[in-house]
């Protein structure tokens, strides 16, 4: 039976950077007037992530998979031109450095 290699585990998620992220991003979203389904999809993605953060079990990989869900929201909203006026492009940066990517 072959060992799991120290690279091949899931990276721990700083959960504070995470928060700090989710708070800079729901700022941003709010200043976003309109409501197209891709950004309706980002507050929703950013409700999930902030209640995961909130339970009293925090999984890592519900964090990582939430974190994926909101990069994927910003791909469609980047494909829509509708994200005027944020820096996706720092989130995207930040959300990949979160996840080791």
């Amino acid at each position: 039976m072959a060992r799991k290699r120290k690279e091949d585990a899931p990276r721990k998620i700083d959960l504070e950077k995470v928060a700090r992220l989710i708070e800079a991003l729901e700022r941003d979203l709010e200043k976003i007037r309109g409501g197209s389904a891709d950004v309706q999809r980002l507050r929703d993605e950013v409700e999930t992530l902030k209640n995961v953060l909130r339970s009293p079990v925090r999984r890592h990989h519900w964090v990582r998979d939430a974190l994926h869900g909101i990069r994927e929201g910003f791909d469609d909203a980047l494909d829509t031109a509708v994200a005027e006026g944020m820096e996706v492009s720092r989130y995207i940066a930040e959300i990949g450095r979160i996840l080791g990517m």
